[in-house]
């Protein structure tokens, strides 16, 4: 499924399922992407930022609404994300939406790695 995202073509979403508020994804890094070629040459890595964007890209996509990041706290970069050896995540996102915020807490994963744990609140634009 095609995101529209500043990340181009970075990720893909694969699959999600949602319960109420409770929303997981299944994604698949472009090992391909440019981004890689830079961060780092011969030993890839995702950009913790990038990872902050699919969540707020996903979030997007799942309540509909545009947003901006107001605050990000608990962010945990817990485990390499090389995208070669482990290009398939699976990303847990809670969301809590009011009249003009939404709050997710996200947990990043691939097999049985944390690799993200982050709590972000947005406002709605």
């Amino acid at each position: 499924m095609a995101i529209e995202s500043i990340l181009n073509s970075f990720y893909e979403l694969k699959s999600y399922e949602s319960e109420g508020n409770i929303f997981r994804a299944k994604i698949t890094l472009n090992s391909n992407h440019e981004i890689f070629k830079g961060h780092f040459p011969g030993n890839p890595v995702t950009p913790g930022v990038c990872m902050m964007q699919i969540v707020k890209d996903l979030t997007e996509e799942f309540t509909g609404s545009k947003l901006f990041l107001k605050t990000a706290s608990n962010v945990k970069f817990m485990a390499i994300i090389n995208p070669f050896e482990t290009p398939d995540l699976v990303m847990d996102l809670d969301i809590n939406e009011t009249d003009e915020e939404i709050k997710v807490k996200n947990t990043t994963s691939f097999g049985e790695t944390i690799a993200l744990k982050l709590s972000v609140t947005y406002k709605k634009i």
